[in-house]
């Protein structure tokens, strides 16, 4: 089993169970995506490859202990590789891309590979796909407060009174603004096509609730 396989499979183990939007379906998604960004723009497919796989590796860890799970990735990341052999200088550019790759951080990568893992995961909160992952992780977080307490400080939007506020308030803080942070012109062609989709349905929801 080849370094890309045996990593896909160490993930699905990983996540398997994983109770919000950044499960193995959504790691396959941006590993697609990076591979689609990557035959315009270049870089290391390979090292491109891996990192989006493991990029979101720590999401549990976060959900148990609170904290940043981009932060754990690569921690979890760096063990990974280094215990299958994998060369010092690619699992150094693998976690960097890692590190760097969460919205919220607001992190500029300096490598085309890190450029391109922080696009793709950023297109895969938008479009059709996006509104239904956000609606989702509204779910699995409000569930989660509901069973253990636990609140995710930096999605306050997910447990608002009335949950259609919250998307609203949801989809102005991020989708919408996602395209003025977006690293590459394949990126950005590809993210004005689904931010389309995204306005035609806050336009629809808009007018069958209010």
């Amino acid at each position: 089993m080849d370094i890309i396989e045996k990593t896909k499979t160490f993930v699905a183990e990983v996540l398997e169970g994983e109770p919000s939007n950044h499960d193995i379906s959504h790691i396959e998604r941006v590993e697609n995506m990076c591979i689609r960004i990557q035959s315009n723009e270049g870089g290391d497919l390979k090292a491109l490859r891996l990192a989006a796989l493991l990029h979101d590796v720590g999401i549990v860890r976060e959900h148990e202990q609170g904290g940043d799970h981009a932060e754990y990735s690569a921690e979890i990341a760096q063990d990974f590789l280094s215990e299958n052999d994998i060369d010092n200088v690619l699992i150094d550019h693998v976690v960097s891309c890692i590190r760097t790759h969460r919205f919220s951080r607001g992190m500029i990568p300096e490598s085309i590979e890190g450029q391109i893992l922080q696009d793709a995961d950023r297109i895969d909160a938008l479009g059709a796909v996006g509104i239904f992952r956000s609606l989702l992780s509204m779910g699995a977080l409000r569930g989660l407060k509901h069973a253990s307490g636990m609140i995710k400080e930096s999605s306050m939007n997910a447990y608002a009174q009335d949950p259609f506020e919250g998307f609203e308030e949801y989809m102005e803080r991020k989708p919408f603004k996602i395209m003025d942070r977006l690293n590459t012109d394949t990126s950005r062609d590809i993210a004005t096509e689904r931010l389309k989709i995204m306005e035609a349905f806050l336009e629809q929801l808009k007018k069958e609730v209010y």
